[in-house]
């Protein structure tokens, strides 16, 4: 049995994270924002000290989509560059056997080439909207290949694409496309407004497959390079949309709002670096996935999903 912590772990990735721990074994230690506020050094040293681990998860992040990005880029470089360097800090003092982050698809620059290869990370600048929280992930790669190279802390850094599912945070004002438009098209009646001209791609992961690739990382992964977790498959929002409102079956009018923001124009990952490292392979395919997204949407909407 493996003393695991997962920070952020009440949160949409982390439980699943949890669920998929406790189902082999390890002892989880689930760290919520309510109990260790992990941008002041005080509490994560604390939470490492209550936790003790010989594993750890960093899931914990203050993220949303363009709109919560564009409202609080200080916030998001803050709040993510001092969570990220203080779990560093205490995995090394704490003696940590191996710590496992969770980067973000939003580090790569705006316009690395498709598919997004590791090695194009620092290639260029981030899409602007969501710069700050891709450059604070980034700068915690940076501190993670240093401490690993300065004193030995075995951390891997995974960049997975944009995550979907049941539990998703479907709060207009900070959440992703998917979670968004399933809101929105199951609400709507007549017209739906949705942001830019809906050209921009996406990639799409369920998020328990994420989870199982957190877990492989885990067990089989001991490298210094980052690595894509996603399926490799892109699609533009606009084929998402309307494949929302089949499986919906919204049937009224989706209008673009062309003078709102696009965000980066293309995304989709090379994951054959995760396949041939740890044999991670994403085995949901999307329509399956949005299906099981709109169902547990429809029977939980109105209720407050906890926050990690």
């Amino acid at each position: 049995m493996t003393r695991v912590l997962v920070t952020g772990g009440g949160g949409f990735l982390g439980s699943y994270l949890v669920e998929r721990l406790e189902a082999r074994g390890d002892e989880v230690f689930p760290a919520r924002r309510a109990d260790y506020d992990l941008t002041v050094a005080g509490d994560a040293a604390r939470l490492f000290d209550d936790a003790r681990p010989e594993l750890v998860f960093h899931l914990a992040a203050e993220v949303g989509g363009i709109g919560a990005n564009r409202a609080n880029p200080g916030r998001f470089w803050y709040a993510n560059l001092m969570m990220g360097a203080h779990v560093l800090e205490q995995a090394r003092l704490h003696g940590v056997g191996k710590l496992v982050i969770a980067g973000t698809v939003c580090a790569y620059p705006k316009h690395t080439p498709v598919p997004f290869r590791e090695e194009e990370l620092w290639n260029g600048y981030p899409e602007e909207t969501n710069a700050p929280y891709g450059v604070a992930k980034k700068a915690v790669l940076v501190g993670a290949q240093a401490y690993r190279e300065q004193y030995g802390l075995d951390t891997v850094f995974l960049l997975p694409a944009n995550l979907y599912g049941p539990g998703d945070n479907f709060d207009l004002e900070s959440s992703h496309a998917v979670a968004a438009l399933i809101r929105k098209l199951v609400e709507g009646e007549d017209e739906v407004v949705l942001w830019g001209d809906g050209s921009p791609t996406r990639e799409w992961l369920y998020v328990d497959d994420c989870a199982e690739a957190l877990v492989l990382a885990a067990d089989r992964y001991s490298g210094p390079e980052p690595v894509n977790v996603g399926t490799g498959q892109e699609i533009s929002i606009r084929e998402l949309a309307e494949l929302i409102a089949e499986v919906t079956g919204f049937e009224g009018r989706i209008r673009w709002d062309t003078s709102m923001p696009n965000g980066q124009p293309r995304r989709a990952l090379d994951t054959s670096r995760a396949r041939e490292l740890f044999g991670f392979e994403a085995r949901t395919p999307l329509r399956e996935g949005l299906e099981r997204t709109v169902a547990w949407y429809r029977a939980h909407a109105g209720q407050q999903v906890p926050a990690g």
